[in-house]
């Protein structure tokens, strides 16, 4: 089973515009042909998408437009990680328009409901026989504008995200073993523009492998960080930006992950890099080697 992941995936703003203006098909035309060829693939929705809600009090509040989940599906994008610090940018109200919007389109998401075991619970897929659960936790520093994202975190009564604790992370990648042959884990954590993974996130990501993870996948730094071989699984600590406007090298350098997973975990890997312009991948060469 080929799997592709991309990292932070943010489709409001310019992109949003250029969606409306020019069609879903913009935002990933150049990329697209390598993330419909895999059996599933995956990335961090950096945004709500729709058109209800309110801004939250903090610096950065990102919606896309309701046609961005036109361009997922025509991205071949099948499961997005809402465990982030910007699904609720607009509210408990957004988040729910946000994952009916995605299903209605056909994309599954992960890490965010309207309760902690919604926002807890595995998302799984079959393959010839192959089962994966898919989990996906946020943990992330308070703003500099003061908002701390934390708030969002899901209770037995209220919306929001799954927030990472370790234990608890342990706790339900046990459990989706049951039932599961792979568990793979989406992370959005780390410290924004650094290029290597803090000392916290190597703990997290390799307590997530030690727990019987096969492959953890991160987001949040938007620039690209190690890919790490541990414990039999694979790390990938950070995938950097994908689709997202505003920034400036190294965060407009990024990767397509290609891994190919077998019932006894990772079989080999790949990165395809990839340029951001004006928001928007474009293939760049020469591609890395496989692993």
């Amino acid at each position: 089973m080929l799997l592709a992941a991309v990292g932070d995936v943010m489709l409001g703003r310019s992109v949003g515009a250029r969606l409306e203006a020019e069609g879903p098909e913009v935002a990933f035309a150049a990329v697209a042909s390598i993330l419909v060829g895999v059996d599933i693939a995956v990335a961090n929705l950096e945004s709500a998408v729709g058109i209800t809600g309110t801004p939250a009090p903090k610096a950065y509040t990102f919606r896309a437009p309701p046609i961005a989940v036109e361009a997922l599906a025509l991205a071949g994008i099948d499961l997005v990680s809402l465990a982030n610090n910007h699904s609720l940018d607009y509210g408990t109200e957004s988040l729910a328009e946000t994952q009916t919007l995605l299903a209605r389109g056909g994309i599954r998401s992960v890490g965010a409901g309207p309760n902690r075991t919604v926002a807890h619970a595995p998302t799984r897929f079959e393959f010839d026989g192959l089962t994966i659960a898919f989990l996906a936790y946020v943990t992330v520093p308070v703003e500099g504008s003061g908002f701390d994202p934390r708030v969002w975190d899901a209770t037995d009564e209220t919306p929001g995200v799954a927030w990472l604790d370790t234990p608890t992370m342990t706790a339900d990648i046990e459990a989706a073993r049951d039932g599961a042959d792979l568990v793979v884990v989406l992370l959005h954590f780390g410290i924004e523009w650094d290029l290597e993974p803090s000392e916290a996130q190597r703990e997290q990501a390799r307590a997530a492998i030690d727990a019987g993870a096969t492959l953890v996948i991160g987001s949040h730094p938007h620039v690209l960080q190690p890919i790490e071989e541990y414990g039999g699984g694979l790390i990938a600590y950070s995938l950097g930006n994908f689709v997202f406007d505003g920034f400036w090298d190294p965060a407009n350098d990024s990767v397509i992950l290609l891994v190919e997973l077998t019932a006894e975990g990772v079989a080999r890997y790949e990165t395809v890099p990839v340029t951001i312009i004006e928001g928007i991948p474009a293939l760049a060469e020469p591609a890395q080697g496989s692993h």
